[in-house]
């Protein structure tokens, strides 16, 4: 993060003015869509000047990427949240309800991350996807050490998972047809799709 600190002044941009703009910029995304995220908008709702988003982001496509690595450090951080069990299937299990969890209440920052990634801005935030990916990988390799894999490859497995978990919640998010009790499906799924990796 840059951060603007004039020679021999203050800083007057701090992670606190960061974390603000985020909040204004996942609320316009959510609200009004990419269309409504302009610059001017954002620093008025967080009651700051376009220069402090600039000098915080540098420019759109920053803020943009900030948004991802954001998303993806709620992904990490809330995958590290759970405790491990005995039982590492229900444990990913877990996982993917936090998953859930994270796109129904940030919906914005599902669509940044993972809905409409912009090859260009997802590289800007590659680094906090790598560590959102280790923490998910590491869950898998309590898989593949119980032989719960069938022969699959960790990239496989955890494919497989991302892509369950990503379109069940861009399914749920659309809310069109979604079957009732959601939570009990996304377990019956999760549950499905990993008993079925070891046969």
């Amino acid at each position: 993060m840059i951060l603007c600190q004039a020679m021999g002044r203050p800083r007057i941009h701090d992670e606190h003015t960061a974390a603000a703009l985020l909040g204004v910029a996942e609320g316009l995304l959510q609200g009004r869509g990419t269309a409504a995220l302009s610059l001017r908008a954002v620093a008025d709702g967080a009651g700051t000047s376009t220069q402090a988003v600039y000098s915080l982001f540098g420019s759109k496509e920053g803020l943009l990427a900030a948004l991802g690595a954001h998303a993806m450090e709620l992904l990490r951080t809330g995958a590290d949240a759970i405790p491990p069990t005995d039982d590492p299937r229900e444990d990913l299990v877990e996982g993917a309800l936090m998953y859930r969890r994270f796109a129904l209440e940030h919906p914005a920052l599902f669509e940044v991350a993972f809905q409409r990634r912009d090859p260009a801005i997802a590289r800007r935030f590659q680094s906090a996807t790598d560590d959102a990916l280790a923490s998910l990988y590491r869950r898998f390799e309590r898989l593949a050490a119980a032989g719960l894999l069938g022969g699959r490859t960790l990239l496989e497995a955890v494919l497989a998972f991302s892509c369950l978990c990503e379109g069940m919640a861009a399914l749920e998010l659309r809310a069109t047809q979604y079957p009732p009790h959601p939570e009990h499906v996304w377990r019956q799924a999760v549950r499905a799709l990993l008993i079925g990796f070891a046969t």
